[in-house]
């Protein structure tokens, strides 16, 4: 069978037809059906989302198209827009939408439709202080509706990472562990932030996702595969399902920053045509598509950091993880990589974020997890950046 997703522009499109119902709706927007004496066959086989209850009624299928821009795709989501912290356009999916802003949105290319958005509603902020400040915003990121940890453990959801019991001691500090007693779960879906002092144990932490670091006693499943009984001919092929930003970059120093990025998808066996059409978006979105060619020798330390988030994005894995992926980035290029992790979490991604940003913590407001001296002292949902263990 072929595929029954329609998309727009599939086809060619019906001609116009004055009709009084699409009064509200700008006729760019919805396509007239082309028999106008009776009412379009519904496909048994189209997708048909449940329409949200909370938005107005609005004439024929708008609560798809609702739909369509709430939750958009990743490759809708990959967008200019990101390094632009000045326009602001995830609408709440618990706003109400009216039928005559509907052309206002983000259109699928990413762009905003000049002519059919007002300049008068874009909401626009000039950096991140600005956009905390606004009273128009209750929150910079669209909100949950609800907990992925809650959502998952009702559905009967196995966690993406378990560690039960954990504790790692390094032979130079045999009397202070990096990690003692560490119990975490964390669900396919979630978006976590761990935050704590210097030296309260989140590199450590990651680091034993990644069998960077062998614990000494306890266990640590990811993915499945228990880490403290995988083989070591393994790890790498675990570590291909996991895309990292690490504290210290850990750029190739003889490749340029298009060859950094085009080496993680040449490790997975990509072929060259995707790698040509990949690596340059992500570089764009990025900031960096000026400096493609450049060696990480030449570039700043905010510029190799950036390389070093494309890299991990570019051939967008289940689980993401980040050591201090906004710490050397000025605010406006923080919040596009902030909201650029959020959107690829929204599609699924697990990410977890080690960070000592406080702001971005607290408008984000996703899970946080709180260490120090390598215990696990907050864990909540929803939670701020606070006073750790507050």
């Amino acid at each position: 069978m072929g595929n029954h997703f329609r998309k727009p522009g599939d086809g060619q499109a019906a001609p116009k037809v004055e009709d009084p119902r699409l009064s509200v709706v700008s006729a760019d927007d919805i396509v007239a059906p082309e028999d106008t004496g009776f009412e379009p066959v519904t496909d048994p086989f189209a997708y048909t989302p449940a329409p949200d209850v909370t938005a107005p009624v609005a004439p024929l299928d708008m609560a798809d198209a609702v739909d369509d821009i709430t939750m958009p795709s990743l490759d809708a989501d990959m967008d200019p827009q990101v390094t632009q912290p000045g326009l602001l356009n995830i609408p709440s999916p618990t706003d109400p939408v009216a039928p005559s802003s509907a052309g206002a949105f983000m259109t699928s290319a990413g762009a905003v439709d000049p002519a059919s958005t007002d300049v008068s509603e874009q909401k626009q902020v000039a950096s991140l202080d600005a956009a905390l400040q606004n009273p128009d915003f209750t929150s910079v990121f669209a909100p949950q509706v609800d907990s992925r940890k809650k959502m998952a453990r009702d559905a009967g959801v196995e966690p993406v990472i378990l560690m039960e019991h954990l504790t790692k001691i390094y032979a130079a500090q045999p009397n202070k562990p990096a990690l003692d007693d560490v119990n975490i779960e964390i669900y396919p879906g979630e978006f976590v932030f761990l935050v704590g002092h210097s030296g309260s144990g989140k590199t450590t932490l990651l680091s034993t996702l990644m069998r960077d670091v062998k614990p000494t006693s306890g266990r640590v499943l990811v993915a499945g595969q228990d880490l403290m009984r995988i083989k070591n001919r393994k790890v790498p092929f675990l570590r291909r399902q996991i895309g990292a930003v690490f504290q210290d970059f850990k750029l190739l120093p003889n490749k340029t920053a298009y060859e950094n990025v085009a080496f993680a998808l040449e490790c997975i066996g990509k072929p060259r045509g995707v790698i040509r059409s990949q690596v340059p978006e992500v570089l764009r979105l990025v900031g960096l598509a000026d400096q493609m060619d450049s060696m990480p020798d030449q570039l700043s330390g905010g510029e190799q950091q950036r390389v070093a988030v494309a890299r991990a994005m570019v051939n967008r894995p289940p689980l993401l993880i980040c050591d201090e992926p906004t710490g050397n980035l000025d605010p406006a290029i923080s919040l596009g990589i902030m909201k650029l992790l959020e959107r690829i979490n929204r599609t699924g991604t697990t990410v977890i974020v080690a960070t000592h940003d406080r702001a971005m913590v607290d408008s984000m407001r996703r899970r946080v997890i709180a260490l120090e001296a390598g215990h696990v002292i907050r864990d909540q949902e929803r939670g701020g950046y606070g006073n750790y263990g507050a």
